[in-house]
């Protein structure tokens, strides 16, 4: 698609907007020929921002504009990008036919929007501006403020001296077509599983004296990947004995272990995990149709998956997540019903429902480069019905986020019984919370709170796993300057 762009205009937010209705477009500079071409033009003016979105594709042309007036509860910034969205909104409304649920809402975390209008205007308010001048959906704008209540009720448990540790373990049997996580499956990789959990049980040791140092707390610890079920018991064991020991009597309000895989699971690692105060853990089926399981790449049968969960729920441990995707390529509404269905009758404490995206570095992508055309209709009607059996069942949904190329534009919902909520799932991805990253392709977030303003400094470990064996880069220093008064920098 090409862009022409005329006045004070985020280029990004355009592109964002309209990969709603043309999902895995680009948009080079230089195009010729495109497919489709937009041209935007916006105009200050006295009382407001003026935007004209006029859309060409396929022999097919809309026009459209809004005025957005300038008031006292909006900066200028959000009064032009509330001009343009709805312009180019409708215009892509017109020309496609197809309503987006979330409307202008493009960002990852909707409830962030809600939240914010809930402490000016209170929560039926709330609804009806999400609803009215976001344009959302009736049932979105109520689960932006739902999630956006129960998030805060969570993040106001946790204080500035507390911080969360994350630690990478990027291996899994195999990998599934949909995945875009630094991941691996291969021999070669799982040959360097000894040196890397050396490296990594180094880096924790390392991250809990600075965390001393610092004068924080460690409240919640989160190992994901990857799978951390591939390791094998005495490797989870060398893992989490060193966790442990660093901890001393430090008690965390959760411990959480990805089992993910339910073929990665045994009765030994399960044990490990309970020995060492491991009180969550996740064993995901994705699906509970076997055809769909093995076209999207998952090594593990239904059969698997309900062994693997009666061996969890023997095991001792407090919660148990399920994680369900809609949309899957070769499923259908009717299965992914018999699947919620199913996942209710086992009554695990906690149920994610994410919705089917489409990643750059996926395999499916590479098979199959038309699947960012599927046809994911019934996506929106299978997250529906989730919604209403989970809360039906005594789920409430706590957590939410967003992705691109997401199929109907829809989101991943966590969703749990009640005094259940996974609190890293809130605290990772807030802008109030400190996270120190260990391993392959993790990231450490610094928040820094400095007469009422918030500073944020990102550190991103070594993606790729030989190469975090290979970097010899310390990033102690650089933590202490930021958090004891050093300056801020976006990103090393």
């Amino acid at each position: 698609m090409r862009l022409k762009l005329e006045g004070k205009i985020n280029s990004l937010y355009v592109q964002s907007l309209c990969m709603m209705f043309f999902r895995g477009e680009k948009f080079p500079l230089n195009e010729e020929n495109p497919k489709a071409e937009l041209y935007v033009k916006a105009i200050d003016e006295k009382e407001g921002v003026s935007c004209v979105a006029e859309l060409i594709c396929d022999s097919k042309a809309v026009t459209s504009q809004h005025f957005e007036a300038f008031n006292a509860n909006d900066k200028y910034e959000r009064t032009s990008k509330m001009a343009i969205g709805h312009a180019v909104f409708d215009a892509c409304v017109r020309l496609t036919g197809y309503l987006p649920p979330w409307g202008l809402l493009t960002g990852i975390r909707p409830s962030v929007v809600a939240d914010e209008l809930i402490s000016k205007y209170g929560e039926t308010k709330a609804i009806e501006i999400l609803q009215n001048k976001y344009l959302l959906s009736s049932d979105k704008a109520k689960l932006a403020v739902t999630v956006a209540k129960n998030e805060k009720l969570l993040l106001d448990s946790f204080d500035t001296s507390d911080c969360s540790i994350y630690i990478s373990i990027p291996f899994c049997p195999t990998r599934c077509t949909y995945c875009s996580f630094i991941s691996y499956a291969t021999k070669k990789l799982f040959e360097l599983i000894p040196q890397y959990i050396d490296r990594i049980i180094e880096e924790t040791k390392d991250t809990f004296q600075l965390i001393k140092r610092l004068g924080l707390r460690v409240s919640t610890i989160y190992i994901g990947g990857g799978t951390p079920t591939t390791l094998s018991p005495q490797q989870l064991e060398r893992l989490l004995s060193t966790v442990k020991a660093c901890l001393g009597d430090n008690e965390l309000a959760e411990f959480t272990v990805e089992g993910g895989r339910p073929d990665t699971i045994t009765e030994e690692k399960l044990s490990v995990l309970k020995k060492y105060g491991v009180d969550r853990i996740s064993v995901n089926p994705q699906s509970l149709n076997d055809e769909v399981l093995q076209k999207i790449g998952r090594k593990h049968s239904v059969k698997d998956f309900y062994d693997a969960y009666d061996l969890v729920s023997k095991s001792g441990i407090n919660v148990v997540n399920t994680d369900l995707i809609a949309g899957l390529d070769g499923d259908s509404l009717e299965s992914f019903k018999e699947t919620v269905d199913k996942i209710i009758e086992l009554n695990p404490e906690n149920v994610t429902v994410h919705s089917f995206s489409v990643k750059k570095s996926a395999q499916i992508l590479k098979d199959n480069s038309d699947i960012y055309n599927s046809d994911g209709g019934y996506a929106d009607a299978s997250v529906n019905y989730a919604y209403q059996r989970l809360t039906g069942s005594g789920y409430i949904p706590y957590y939410m986020y967003r992705q691109k190329n997401t199929v109907s534009d829809l989101e991943n919902v966590g969703y749990a019984k009640k005094g259940t909520f996974g609190a890293y799932n809130v605290l990772m991805m807030g802008d109030g919370h400190t996270v120190f990253g260990i391993g392959a392709g993790a990231t450490t977030k610094l928040v820094k709170k400095t007469n009422g303003k918030t500073e944020i400094l990102r550190i991103f470990s070594p993606k790729y796993p030989y190469e975090y064996l290979q970097d010899n880069q310390s990033n102690m220093q650089k933590i202490i300057d930021f958090l004891k008064g050093g300056s801020s920098i976006d990103n090393y």
